[in-house]
């Protein structure tokens, strides 16, 4: 009889440890970029964690994870499934119209609501606002809070950790939009 408590501490700590587990899983993401897209500020074989939340909790100027654009002109295009860039403006901020042509061509002088403009630190390489205007709360995946140190020198395409669904990030030497 006297197991029988020890077991069931045992128990309650591994369904404890595997539901911390559980959670921080679906809080985070690891990501690794691909291309040049966001250089200086990262660079391609960089890893990234990035916290899952609301378009509501992001801030100009950070780094964020977003779907590619999703309208008929980009569908025939091979994209990434995701996309990172700097929120360059966020609901109710100026839209930057000077930053490029699809920005220039939207009505609003200020972003509404569960949109937001995004932008790549190297423009001549990135599939951004610039080219795509607005990207949507429903592309939004979540905020860059973290980089993780590169993969071993030689190794550019590390494995991904267990558990990681292995989507990456990419950026294009020689991209496929119109530039």
């Amino acid at each position: 009889m006297t197991r029988a408590p020890a077991v069931l501490t045992a128990l309650g700590v591994g369904c404890a440890v595997a539901g911390a587990v559980a959670l921080v899983r679906c809080r985070y993401v690891v990501v690794t970029v691909e291309g040049d897209s966001m250089t200086p500020a990262l660079a391609d074989g960089d890893r990234v964690v990035v916290r899952r939340t609301r378009l509501a909790a992001v801030r100009s100027g950070q780094l964020v994870v977003s779907g590619p654009p999703t309208d008929e002109r980009w569908n025939q295009l091979p994209l990434p499934a995701w996309l990172i860039k700097r929120a360059a403006a966020i609901p109710g901020d100026r839209v930057p119209k000077d930053a490029g042509p699809a920005l220039r061509a939207l009505a609003e002088d200020r972003v509404p609501d569960g949109r937001l403009v995004l932008l790549g630190d190297n423009p001549r390489r990135s599939l951004d606002s610039r080219h795509c205007g607005y990207f949507t709360s429903g592309q939004f995946l979540g905020v860059v809070v973290r980089r993780l140190p590169r993969a071993a020198a030689g190794d550019r395409r590390p494995l991904p950790p267990p558990g990681h669904d292995g989507r990456t990030v990419p950026g294009r030497i020689n991209p496929p939009w119109p530039t």
